[in-house]
């Protein structure tokens, strides 16, 4: 019974945030002619009720690919057709064939509101509460409903879907990973890999965690071996990822045309490098806090270097940065190691990778999320750096400021009093143990670390606040009108650059025989 009431005061709590931050405003209100991702979520709706299946990611006089045309996969699709049967029902106007373009109305939005947060409620939130109380780790219920309000209160998450208002983030893709990792987690192959194939047929952006699912699973086949027991678990879970794929592609299977058209959709490389702000004119490419986007900000690389080189360059640069992380999954494959590699591997991909998108910083946080329990301190300094990073500038475009000033400060207040993260600074409690006996005469310099990383971090929670305040309330000079944008970039591309290289450090020195996460059955 106290399990299940501590369950309830936790989701009521991250529901009420959620409500409340969905109250102001949302992308692109009020604003024509392309308005926002509201409108997108919205034409989505309305191209998927009122044309057949075979139209709807083809440019044709009824739908018009450049008005926010689709270009996520199958499952978000069906996803918009099915709040779009709910809508008719409601009132047939909100997706009226063209006539519905820029619909705004108080009873839309709490409409379209209420679908985020029925998504959260049965895909995202369960999957975070179960994952936290199966931890053998926070087996006392107390402990298990802190972790969970922790991970449900990260202020990235909240804003982007309820209050940018784009849930193909979070509330569906990202739910459906977390549950393929809470399968995983209890051997439970074959679920694991169906969810996860669900998460990547909703959105493309998943392949940066698909590295660590297919070597994890690989690795695991290898401990089985691969002429016995481990050839039929590789054999089944190819086969449920046929079965998964081709059950969610069938109704665009008519004819090679229609699944080629969907994958150019998907995959619009001829955008270039900086597809991410492509809407905005002029694009503002510094608002990106990965490599590329802070390079060009001395080197115009879009200028000097072809799209086909910047694809090589970003795929061989992304590839050389998480071999190492996928070498030692695939060789020494346990759930602990599994979960930084997600970590590794989405940061490698927000890094270096070919058209990045500022939310994808997402894909990166969640797993975070993940081993909050392990690396407290880190975990929560990431968190706050992510949520800040390039995500600021569409924050205070959006006229949410007061909602990422309330949401960071409330989640880093639970993190503090939930972990006491200020006392966990120590090698071991950053998990850098290993890594400082193998320097072996230099361990004497690991004495005054935990000082040292905490003045950082201070040093870091200040700088970020000091430019959140000057990026809302000055002016910049005109002859520099994206000083600011440029200077979140940077400073976020150099914190992601960090966290990148002590990600790594952790996975490639952990011990073989480190002690695996285990669960309660």
């Amino acid at each position: 019974m106290e399990k299940w009431s501590l369950m309830t005061i936790t989701v009521l709590l991250a529901l009420t945030v959620r409500w409340t931050v969905s109250l102001g405003s949302y992308s692109g209100a009020g604003k024509p002619p392309m308005y926002g991702d509201y409108e997108a979520q919205r034409h989505w709706q309305e191209v998927t009720y009122n044309l057949p299946i075979r139209q709807w990611y083809f440019n044709t006089s009824e739908n018009n690919l450049l008005y926010w045309g689709l270009d996520y996969p199958p499952l978000t699709a069906y996803h918009s057709l099915l709040c779009a049967y709910v809508a008719k029902l409601i009132n047939p106007d909100w997706i009226a064939l063209h006539t519905s373009r820029g619909y705004e109305s108080q009873p839309h939005k709490l409409f379209m509101r209420t679908t985020v947060l029925v998504a959260d409620l049965l895909v995202y939130i369960p999957a975070v509460i179960l994952y936290c109380f199966s931890l053998k780790e926070t087996s006392a219920k107390k402990k298990a409903s802190i972790r969970a309000l922790c991970i449900l209160l990260y202020p990235g998450l909240i804003l982007i879907d309820h209050g940018h208002f784009q849930y193909p983030c979070s509330a569906v893709t990202l739910g459906f990973a977390l549950w393929a990792v809470l399968y995983l987690s209890y051997d439970w192959y074959l679920l694991g890999s169906a969810a996860f194939c669900l998460a990547l047929n909703y959105k493309q952006m998943e392949l940066y965690h698909s590295l660590p699912f297919f070597c994890y699973l690989l690795g695991k086949c290898f401990k089985r071996g691969l002429k016995g027991k481990g050839l039929v678990l590789l054999t089944k879970i190819a086969g449920t990822v046929v079965v998964s794929f081709t059950v969610c592609w069938l109704p665009f299977c008519t004819d090679t045309e229609q699944i080629m058209q969907v994958l150019r959709r998907l995959f619009p490389i001829d955008r270039g490098l900086f597809e991410a702000c492509m809407f905005s004119s002029p694009p503002p490419h510094s608002q990106l806090a990965n490599i590329w986007c802070s390079l060009s900000v001395l080197i115009k690389i879009k200028n000097i270097v072809s799209p086909q080189t910047q694809l090589k360059l970003s795929f061989a640069v992304t590839f050389l940065s998480l071999l190492p992380t996928c070498i030692k999954l695939t060789v020494q494959p346990s759930l602990r190691a599994f979960k930084f590699a997600l970590v590794s591997c989405a940061l490698s991909f927000f890094l270096f990778s070919f058209q990045v998108h500022e939310k994808s910083i997402l894909l990166v946080a969640v797993p975070v999320c993940l081993i909050i329990n392990e690396i407290p301190f880190m975990a929560t300094w990431f968190l706050l750096v992510s949520t800040f990073s390039s995500m600021l500038p569409l924050l205070l475009k959006d006229g949410l400021l007061l909602a990422y000033a309330v949401t960071t400060l409330a989640f880093l207040s639970v993190c503090v009093a939930a972990f006491s993260i200020f006392e966990k600074t120590s090698a071991e409690d950053l998990q850098l143990k290993p890594f400082s006996l193998s320097l072996k005469g230099h361990v004497s310099r690991f004495k005054s670390f935990p000082k040292i990383v905490r003045s950082l971090f201070l040093l870091s929670v200040t700088l970020m606040g000091g430019l959140s305040v000057m990026s809302a309330a000055v002016h910049p000079p005109p002859r520099l009108p994206d000083l600011l944008p440029v200077c979140v970039s940077v400073t976020s591309c150099l914190h992601f650059v960090l966290f990148l290289v002590y990600f790594n450090v952790v996975i490639l020195w952990d011990s073989k025989n480190s002690r695996s996460q285990k669960k309660i059955s």
